[in-house]
């Protein structure tokens, strides 16, 4: 089986040497699962950023193909040369039987109709709740045009994945379009590091992540060692100055901007707590991050009622009952060694490479079974499968 991965932001995961670039969870997400398909025999690539790279390079076993630099071309012009023309031609070098995507955004348009003009399969996958929800896409989408292409490439799309129940009820209620749940891969830590962070932030500094309830936290609670990780985001990048600036008014607080991912697990590996401060999520991959080390999380954002019900940290209710929480489980070695011991028992039963990754192949072998010859989605009562 040929599959070949849309994420422009990639790259810096899959090759170190690209380190310096930003990254995202589903940069992550969509890496991880590249490789585990990869290992299994299948024929894998990716179209990312042109970066520098040689078009056409492996890592890993992975072809990568390059699209566009993110600097070129003219103003609303660049949206067809090169950004569409570069992703199309990307695209069909990979010459894949399925291409997969996730997170919304103009992207999954110009993918949907790829798909469909050429009669390839198109598999999408959810990034946040907002993806699923038409009156909140624009929280991460903030062009009507790329919110109609989002919309448009939904629609096209052979299958849908989600991250959880309530995605997919949402997703059938906003789009009126069917999925299913297929659960997010991890990377198992090698060693156990000592336990010298007792709070851990990750995230790109965005508004929607809300970084200053993290400043927030430190000043109620001054003896706790926090880190930070986070680089600016496209069009915030005032915030992440701003940001950088405001946080030296924190001595209890280290800023790392931004980091490669290997660096960001190490700290992962010295951290007690994650805490999670973001107004909107999915299901986030640095909850796995922290879980699979036995962190618990103080967040939120509780995706499917899943902290509350397996006791993997605690899930407030609202930003001011984050100290209260953090100092709760710091202050009681017993409680946290119970939820650090539920966190890694949790992930060892549900989290399983095996496990996760036959819900992406069964997903893909039933695409490769629908008649793509017209280029139209068959599937019973035109609902996704």
């Amino acid at each position: 089986m040929k599959i070949c991965f849309l994420g422009f932001d990639n790259l810096p995961v899959l090759a170190p040497e690209y380190r310096q670039y930003r990254i995202g969870g589903e940069s992550v997400q969509q890496t991880l699962l590249a490789r585990a398909l990869a290992r299994r025999g299948h024929d894998v690539s990716m179209v990312v950023l042109d970066c520098g790279q040689t078009d056409g390079a492996q890592w890993d076993g992975i072809r990568v193909f390059k699209a566009y630099r993110p600097e070129a071309g003219v103003p609303v012009l660049r949206f067809i040369h090169p950004r569409w023309t570069a992703t199309w031609s990307a695209l069909a070098r990979a010459d894949a039987d399925i291409y997969y995507t996730s997170c919304a955004g103009m992207h999954v348009g110009l993918l949907g109709s790829f798909c469909r003009r050429f009669r390839k399969r198109f598999v999408f996958r959810t990034a946040s709740d907002a993806d699923c929800d038409k009156s909140r896409v624009r929280v991460f989408v903030r062009f009507a045009r790329d919110r109609w292409l989002y919309a448009r490439g939904l629609r096209q799309a052979h299958a849908i994945l989600v991250q959880g129940v309530s995605q997919a009820e949402t997703m059938a209620r906003s789009f009126r379009l069917a999925s299913r749940v297929a659960r997010m891969l991890v990377e198992r830590p090698l060693t156990n590091g000592t336990k010298d962070i007792d709070v851990l932030w990750v995230g790109n500094i965005k508004r929607v992540k809300r970084p200053d309830r993290v400043l927030e936290l430190a000043g109620n609670l001054p003896e706790l060692r926090i880190h930070m990780v986070g680089g600016e985001s496209r069009g915030e990048e005032a915030l992440f100055r701003d940001f950088a600036h405001s946080v030296t008014a924190r001595p209890n607080v280290v800023f790392h901007g931004r980091l490669p991912y290997g660096d960001t697990n190490r700290l992962y590996d010295r951290a007690r707590l994650l805490v999670n401060t973001s107004d909107v999520e999915g299901f986030p991959n640095v909850y796995l991050q922290a879980w699979v080390r036995g962190m618990p999380v103080v967040t939120l954002i509780d995706p499917d009622g899943v902290i509350a019900r397996e006791r993997l940290g605690v899930a407030v209710n609202s930003s001011a009952s984050i100290p209260d929480a953090v100092k709760s489980l710091l202050e009681h070695p017993a409680a946290w060694q119970a939820a650090s011991d539920r966190c890694r028992a949790f992930m060892d039963r549900e989290y399983g490479e095996d496990n996760v990754l036959a819900h992406y192949l069964e997903t893909f072998s039933d695409v490769m079974r629908l008649n793509a010859v017209d280029g139209r989605v068959l599937v019973e009562s035109g609902r996704h499968v």
